[in-house]
């Protein structure tokens, strides 16, 4: 009897791991796809600006002595750029140039033209802000009921010019000057728009009204 208890404790254990070693490959397998899974929950997932770089606020390509012309769909031309230096820049499809000299020609044939130490137009030329020393002068016009339109200029260390609506913004100090001699000036910036001939000045205002000339005064 004392021979017969090791070898049946030997065969019992022999066929349990028997029974394990069939199944140890799965359970393998199941402690690897659990596994994984963590992992992949774990991971933070990439979106899409991660995997592409970020543009980088550079210029592709360089213009100097140029001038760009914006045309309208009828043919007709709407703009001109001429600038010293120009760098395009393609994160915000803008153009930056060196003593920008701008003229526009609007409806009923009105001419706007701006000058600065520097600019910043957009893609198609609708809008362009000046920096330095910027000028903004809109000739005198007549429409067609013919009133006339006494010509303005403005003067300011920073105008944003907005092509298409002919209004002219800024948070800066600004001088306007209309007509004859009409002349204002603002601390804290102006909205002017030529279309409605509306002006709101803020801040601190000074303003000089010349009184109209008699047409029978010599």
């Amino acid at each position: 009897m004392t021979g017969v208890a090791p070898v049946s404790l030997f065969m019992r254990m022999r066929r349990v791991w028997d029974r394990l070693a069939v199944y140890l490959p799965l359970l393998l397998m199941g402690v690897m796809a659990m596994s994984t899974y963590w992992l992949v929950r774990s991971t933070p997932a990439m979106g899409d600006a991660e995997l592409e770089a970020a543009p980088r606020h550079v210029p592709d390509y360089f213009m100097r002595d140029f001038s760009v012309k914006v045309f309208g769909a009828n043919g007709k031309l709407k703009s001109e750029v001429v600038g010293v230096e120009g760098r395009h820049f393609p994160d915000t499809d803008t153009l930056e140039i060196d003593q920008p000299r701008i003229r526009i020609l609007g409806a009923e044939g009105r001419v706007t033209t701006a000058v600065a130490a520097r600019g910043l137009i957009n893609a198609d030329g609708s809008e362009a802000q000046l920096f330095d020393k910027a000028v903004v002068v809109r000739e005198a016009s007549t429409n067609v009921q013919g009133v006339v339109t006494p010509r303005t200029e403005l003067r300011s260390n920073f105008l944003h010019l907005f092509a298409n609506t002919e209004q002219v913004r800024s948070h800066l100090p600004v001088e306007l000057v209309r007509g004859a001699g009409d002349r204002f000036t603002s601390q804290d910036g102006i909205d002017f728009d030529n279309l409605d001939q509306v002006m709101q000045l803020t801040g601190r205002v000074r303003g000089t009204l010349l009184p109209p000339k008699d047409k029978d005064q010599k």
